[in-house]
């Protein structure tokens, strides 16, 4: 019998907000804004909501609500290794890594990874996070049809010549092209993960060549989603309570491809569930939940978080 390929999911998927949970909301917002130069564009009780830029309706990256006491997430637990902060150019990366030089927050990598350049660090809570500047897709080059990809020292010299002059007396802000490229998960299996993200709902694989890790990406990107065992396979969920990734967003471009994707979830056995922002569907490899939406509802969604090599 032939086998079946699944359905791509559409080449202009991209990544939306996520959403954390943190223990001290205004420790968060701190540093959300002061050193990554977020802006907050809503508050409510034990929420906010953080934008790349003050822009109406606002670019929504990290959504953040309050668990005060929250310890966090465990090591040898499933769910968030880091999200990614994606820059638009490499000078705005070089900003960001003056930033976090001023304001002496410790990088634990840094990375070049042949299609990107990666800066690695932990938000107060222990929330991983890659901010990173693509290379242009016509440098990336290919082996055995896939993309190439390595974990290479990056030079923190050469990219801080790209850092333009702040204006005096202004705050730190982000390029408000900013916006969340990918995320990766630590899972407790990855034939689960590509089940999911693959077979059901249609993310290409791109490379598969890091021991212990898949990633897999829309439209020939590197990759959208990566997942890893690193934490052990069959790892457990962590503690009820602990701060992490409550979800994240994937962003599909129109109202026919994500009544497609929902479709191709149902098939598998998988019961997406309304929500005001979009459709939540929990991810059976990282218990992480999914919100699937399309662009326009997402650009809308205003409502209430020496370095050594990283691997993206």
């Amino acid at each position: 019998m032939r086998e079946v390929m699944p359905v791509p999911i559409h080449p202009d998927t991209r990544m939306g907000p996520v959403h954390l949970t943190v223990a001290d909301l205004n420790r968060s917002r701190l540093f959300y804004g002061d050193v990554l130069g977020m802006q907050t564009v809503s508050r409510g009780s034990g929420a906010a909501l953080l934008a790349a830029a003050q822009d109406d309706p606002p670019n929504v990256l990290v959504m953040l609500t309050e668990s005060p006491g929250a310890r966090p997430q465990p090591a040898r637990t499933i769910g968030l290794y880091h999200f990614a902060i994606l820059m638009p150019t490499r000078a705005a990366l070089a900003r960001s890594l003056r930033r976090l030089i001023e304001t002496r927050y410790r990088l634990h990598g840094a990375s070049d990874h042949l299609v990107s350049e990666a800066l690695y660090l932990d938000d107060p809570d222990g929330h991983g996070i890659e901010l990173y500047a693509d290379r242009p897709r016509d440098r990336w080059q290919t082996v055995r049809g896939r993309i190439a990809m390595a974990t290479e020292p990056l030079d923190l010299d050469d990219l801080l010549t790209e850092a333009s002059p702040e204006a005096p007396g202004q705050p730190f802000a982000l390029d408000p092209a900013t916006r969340i490229g990918h995320i990766h998960l630590h899972v407790s299996s990855l034939e689960l993960a590509e089940t999911f993200y693959h077979g059901a709902l249609g993310f290409e694989v791109t490379q598969r060549d890091y021991p212990g890790a898949l990633f897999l990406a829309a439209g020939g990107y590197h990759h959208h989603i990566g997942t890893n065992i690193w934490a052990g396979a069959g790892a457990p969920r962590p503690p009820a309570g602990s701060a992490g990734l409550r979800e994240f967003t994937v962003v599909v471009p129109d109202d026919t491809e994500l009544q497609a994707v929902l479709a191709r979830l149902r098939a598998g056995g998988a019961e997406p569930a309304r929500t005001p922002e979009g459709w939540r569907v929990p991810d059976p490899s990282s218990g992480v939940d999914l919100i699937i939406t399309a662009a326009r509802r997402a650009s809308a969604r205003v409502a209430p978080a020496h370095p050594v090599a990283e691997t993206f």
